[in-house]
């Protein structure tokens, strides 16, 4: 009787336990569910606004174009290069030099280093890569720090178009390269990863505490249902009724 006892308040407190855990974790389990089945829908290349920008297409450099030597690049911006790319950005070609102390940009014809991306500049690129409809208002602010929103390059360019998406391109003040494109589908998109990964403020952290707690919430969610499902299992119960 003593043991029957103890077996049944070890079973009260497991099912209670295991209420009160399937309470909480259940709505956590359901924002993951809710939140990736939203994300699943949303196709990648709208998230990334690639019907919008045009971050793709690369314009080659005319053919018998006589461009500065390596070596002549590297010397006027006096210090190592790591790495050096020949490109075109509006309709001029440029050297784009990465050392260790940042990126630089040189007329790729005269190997004289060019200054970093004005407005202007950066507009202009964004207008070139733009396939949406018509010509939007354009705002361009200059972005020092990273946010939520932009965590690329710094400083950038951030081109806030006046278009139904509220799209906004960003471009590095280094290379003048497009760096990230925000729409409403992608802000969307990076809500629901908010609350998926539980990092509710910068939306990157997939390591935070909350995260680990319900994960393992949920892994004891189960452990305690198989315990509860075991005791409970019918036949067990039909084999021990005649020696109780």
């Amino acid at each position: 009787m003593v043991l029957r006892g103890r077996r049944a308040r070890l079973h009260q407190l497991a099912s209670k336990t295991h209420k009160w855990l399937a309470i909480i974790i259940g709505i956590q389990l359901l924002l993951w569910f809710t939140s990736g089945t939203v994300m699943s829908f949303l196709p990648i290349d709208k998230v990334h606004g690639d019907h919008l920008v045009d971050r793709k297409t690369v314009a080659p450099i005319p053919a018998g174009m006589a461009l500065a030597s390596p070596a002549d690049l590297t010397r006027s911006v006096g210090t190592p290069v790591t790495s050096l790319t020949y490109r075109m950005l509006l309709g001029r070609p440029v050297a784009e030099l990465s050392t260790a102390k940042g990126t630089r940009l040189a007329d790729a014809t005269t190997g004289v280093l060019l200054p970093a991306a004005s407005a202007a500049q950066a507009e202009a690129v964004a207008r070139a890569a733009w396939r949406g409809e018509g010509r939007p208002v354009a705002r361009v602010e200059r972005i020092e720090r990273a946010a939520p929103e932009y965590r690329g390059a710094l400083p950038a360019w951030r081109i806030a178009f006046d278009d139904p998406n509220n799209t906004r391109v960003f471009v590095a003040g280094d290379t003048g390269r497009i760096t990230a494109v925000r729409t409403g589908t992608w802000r969307l998109y990076d809500f629901f990863w908010g609350l998926h990964i539980m990092d509710w403020k910068n939306h990157e952290d997939f390591n935070t505490p909350w995260l680990l707690a319900f994960a393992i919430g949920g892994l004891a969610l189960w452990i305690g249902g198989a315990v509860l499902l075991w005791m409970r299992w019918p036949v067990r119960r039909r084999r021990r009724s005649p020696g109780s």
